[in-house]
C-alpha cells in the first residue's frame, strides 16, 4: 500500500473500531484486519490511507507481548506509514502484568529505534482529558479523576488507582517520562519544550489535551516531530482526532464523509460478556423495547462441559429469532452479577469465554442467515471475533451518540459471514439505547463537507 498517512494496532477490537470511525469520520478511507493480511487481502485495500491491526494487548501479559506484539509492530513498520500508533484505551487501565502499556512502549521503541514516544490519552470528543498529566473521564454527566472513576477506579481486571499517568506508567516500565503539561503547550515555546524532553533521554513524552484548541496543539507537535520510515506514537483515539485537525488544516486530507442510515434488520442477535453498568442498563433497555434476554451461565462456558452449554443456547437463541424477535444472550447483568473470581480459577477462562460467545454468535449468524449482530464488551470483542471467520472490517455507519462503536462491515472468505454488518460495544460505550439503534439501523447521516472529529460532543460514556 502506498502514501499511508497512519498505521495503527488496536489493544483490543472495541479500541481498534473507534481509531477507524474517528479516522472514517475525518474523510481517511480505514481498513481494520483481523491478522495480518496476505498480498491478495491486502489488494483489496488498496484506496485505503490508513490501516490498523486488531489485538488482544489489553488482556495480555507482557510475556506475551514480547513475542506477539513484537512481531505485529515489526510488520506495521514495513508499511512504511508516516506515523505507527499504538492505541490504548482512553481509560489508560492497564497493570504491570495484564496490558502492561509500559512494556508496550518499550517494545515500540526497540522496534522502531525511536529514543522518545509521544503520548497523548486526551480526547475531548470522548469525555477524555489530561490536565498537568492527571487523566479524568465523564460518567453519565459528571466527571471524575480516574482514580475516584464509578466504574474504572473498581475495574475487575485492571482497577485504575492513580490518576498521574506518568506514576502509573512507572509501575510498567523503568523509562523516564515527562510531561507536555498544558501551559507549556500553549506557549511559544511547546515545540522546545517537546524537542528538549527527547534530546534530554526521555522515553516517554505525555501531551496533556484538555480541550479541542490543545487538542490540535498537540497533533501538529506530532505531525512536526515525525521521522522518516515511521513515527512511533502511543496513546487513546486522541492521537487520530488530534492529528486529523492537522491534516485538514494542511489541506493533507479533504473531510467529506458520506454515510447514510442502514435501515432496520427485522431481528439481531447480541452477545455480551460486559458486567459493566452501562452496559446493564443497555440490556434492561433493549429487554423493556421487544429483545429477548437469555441469561448464560459463565463458569458454565469455560468448564469441560462448555459445548453443551453453547448448545443449549444456541437452540434456545434460534427459538426467539425464528419467533421474529431479536435477543441478547448475557453473561451478566451489570457488576452484582461479575463472577469473575470463579472464572479466574481457571487458567485462560477470559479467552475461552470469548470465544466461546463468538461460537454462539457465529452459529446464530449462519443458521439463522442474521444480516446485523452486535459484540459487547472491550476483551470480549477482541476474542469472540475470532470465532467467525472475519478478515476486516470497514465502517457502515458511525454512530454520532454512541462514538468508538460504528457498525461496521465484515470482509470475510466465509460467503455467508462476508457483507455481515457488526457492532463491537467496549463496555462503558453508548447510550442506554445502543442496542435499539443498531437492530433500528437509525443514525444520523454524516452531512458533507463538516469536520465531526471537531465537533461531535454528544452525551456518551466511552471505555
Amino acid at each position: 500500500m502506498q502514501n499511508l498517512l497512519l498505521s495503527y494496532y488496536g489493544d483490543d477490537l472495541t479500541g481498534s473500531t473507534d481509531v477507524m470511525e474517528a479516522l472514517e469520520l475525518g474523510g481517511v478511507p480505514t481498513v481494520l484486519f483481523m491478522r495480518q493480511p496476505d498480498e491478495a487481502l491486502l489488494s483489496q485495500f488498496a484506496h485505503c490511507r490508513a490501516l490498523g491491526l486488531a489485538g488482544t494487548s489489553r488482556s495480555e501479559t507482557p510475556q506475551w507481548m514480547d513475542t506477539h506484539l513484537r512481531d505485529a509492530f515489526a510488520w506495521l513498520k514495513t508499511l512504511n506509514a508516516e506515523i505507527c500508533h499504538y492505541k490504548v484505551c482512553s481509560t489508560f487501565d492497564s497493570s504491570p502484568v495484564i496490558g502492561s502499556i509500559g512494556r508496550a512502549i518499550e517494545i515500540g521503541c526497540s522496534v522502531f529505534r525511536q529514543d522518545g514516544v509521544p503520548l497523548v490519552v486526551g480526547a475531548p470528543q470522548l469525555k477524555r482529558y489530561t490536565a498537568f498529566g492527571h487523566l479524568f473521564a465523564a460518567y453519565r454527566e459528571k466527571y471524575f479523576r480516574i482514580d475516584r472513576h464509578p466504574v474504572m477506579s473498581r475495574h475487575p481486571i485492571t482497577p485504575m488507582d492513580e490518576s498521574d499517568l506518568l506514576i502509573h506508567l512507572s509501575r510498567q516500565t523503568s523509562l523516564a517520562s515527562g510531561l507536555v503539561d498544558l501551559a507549556t503547550l500553549q506557549s511559544a515555546s511547546r515545540s522546545e519544550a517537546f524537542d528538549r524532553l527527547v534530546e534530554d533521554g526521555t522515553g516517554i513524552v505525555l501531551v496533556d489535551v484538555d480541550s479541542l484548541e490543545t487538542q490540535a496543539l498537540a497533533g501538529k507537535e506530532i505531525w512536526r516531530a515525525r521521522k522518516p520510515g515511521g513515527y512511533f506514537v502511543v496513546g487513546s483515539s486522541g492521537i487520530e482526532y488530534a492529528l486529523l485537525v492537522e491534516w485538514a488544516s494542511n489541506r493533507i486530507v479533504d473531510a467529506k464523509p458520506a454515510f447514510s442510515p442502514p435501515g432496520a434488520a427485522d431481528r439481531i442477535a447480541v452477545v455480551s460478556g460486559s458486567c459493566s453498568p452501562t452496559t446493564e442498563r443497555q440490556i434492561r433497555h433493549a429487554l423493556a423495547e421487544g429483545f429477548d434476554g437469555i441469561e448464560l451461565d459463565p463458569v458454565e462456558l469455560v468448564s469441560e462441559a462448555s459445548n453443551d452449554a453453547i448448545a443449549r443456547a444456541v437452540a434456545t437463541g434460534r427459538s426467539s429469532l425464528r419467533a421474529g424477535r431479536s435477543v441478547i444472550l448475557y453473561t451478566a447483568l451489570g457488576p452484582a452479577a461479575d463472577r469473575g473470581a470463579e472464572i479466574d480459577l481457571r487458567e485462560g477462562a477470559r479467552h475461552k469465554l470469548g470465544r466461546g460467545l463468538g461460537e454462539l454468535l457465529r452459529e446464530l449468524t449462519l443458521q439463522e442467515k442474521l444480516p446485523r449482530v452486535v459484540i459487547a464488551g472491550g476483551d470480549t470483542s477482541s476474542h469472540a471475533l475470532g470465532q467467525m471467520g472475519v478478515d476486516a472490517l470497514t465502517v457502515r455507519m458511525p454512530l454520532p451518540a454512541s462514538p468508538g462503536s460504528p457498525l461496521c462491515v465484515a470482509h470475510s472468505r466465509v460467503k455467508a459471514i462476508d457483507g455481515l454488518e457488526i457492532a463491537l460495544k467496549g463496555g462503558q460505550v453508548g447510550t442506554d439505547r445502543y442496542f435499539s439503534t443498531i437492530r433500528d439501523g437509525v443514525g444520523s447521516a454524516v452531512e458533507s463537507g463538516k469536520h465531526p472529529f471537531k465537533s461531535v460532543m454528544l452525551d456518551r460514556d466511552q471505555g
